[in-house]
């Protein structure tokens, strides 16, 4: 299955981004699927991540409350709703499919990536 990451730019603190995740060459029904982040200089991170149902969800601390995931299995599409954006959520979001029974936070489970979308975030 490939990966598209899309609707990352640039936005002022407090602003919102809505970043969107679609597939190809195959379903993502029965895939947990995670955002990622990498910011210059650091380590890719995990940021949030969904199971296939939908009904199961897991944030990084730093972002509960203020993120969102969701994903549209009809439409193969992975969402992730950014609201009260801070300077320090600036980083290259990626998006990727597991096909691992429960959600993991390490990119090493992680089997498929897309190719990542800017979000820079200006205080």
């Amino acid at each position: 299955v490939q990966l598209q990451a899309s609707g990352g730019g640039l936005v002022q603190a407090g602003g919102s981004l809505r970043l969107s995740c679609a597939a190809s060459g195959g379903t993502l029904r029965f895939y947990i699927m995670g955002w990622f982040r990498q910011a210059p200089g650091l380590e890719r991170e995990f940021v949030s991540a969904i199971n296939w149902g939908g009904d199961r969800t897991s944030y990084k601390d730093s972002v509960k409350g203020r993120f969102t995931i969701a994903r549209d299995n009809a439409k193969n599409t992975v969402y992730l709703q950014m609201n009260s954006l801070k300077a320090e959520d600036t980083a290259v979001y990626y998006c990727a499919a597991s096909r691992a029974s429960v959600i993991l936070t390490t990119t090493q489970r992680y089997a498929h990536w897309g190719q990542g979308t800017l979000v820079t975030v200006s205080s």
